[in-house]
């Protein structure tokens, strides 16, 4: 897909295999991707370079995604960016949360190509994003 400029993401998982696999699917994508293994290194990561879409696990060490969303949410400068959240989990209350917290999409592991690239373009597209 030709896009006006690189969409950059960031892909917060601590599974290295499963994070090498996403980005490896976002890149070939055209997606320009920087990746960090925790939720701390996330929020080092979105400091640096605001990403225009973020990609996280939900159970992660030090900072879990749901309190990432939560900081994200509460600061007017990342507010609007949209969250993809990850999560072997299915319960109700999880993607109940998830919602709650403002979540743009929620998907369960192990994801696919084609779910994960169909998620992240509908994301984009709703939140205004030049390009999608």
């Amino acid at each position: 897909m030709q896009r006006d400029r690189k969409i950059r993401i960031l892909i917060i998982e601590d599974d290295e295999n499963f994070r090498y696999l996403l980005r490896l699917h976002l890149m070939q994508a055209g997606y320009e991707v920087q990746v960090a293994e925790d939720g701390v290194a996330g929020g080092r990561a979105l400091l640096a370079q605001t990403p225009d879409l973020i990609v996280s696990d939900l159970d992660m060490p030090f900072l879990d995604g749901f309190e990432l969303l939560s900081l994200l949410k509460q600061d007017q400068a990342t507010a609007s960016i949209p969250v993809i959240l990850l999560s072997g989990s299915k319960h109700t209350d999880v993607l109940a949360r998830a919602a709650d917290l403002g979540a743009a999409d929620f998907l369960t592991k192990p994801v696919t190509h084609d779910d994960l690239l169909a998620s992240v373009e509908a994301c984009l597209r709703r939140s205004g994003c030049k390009g999608v």
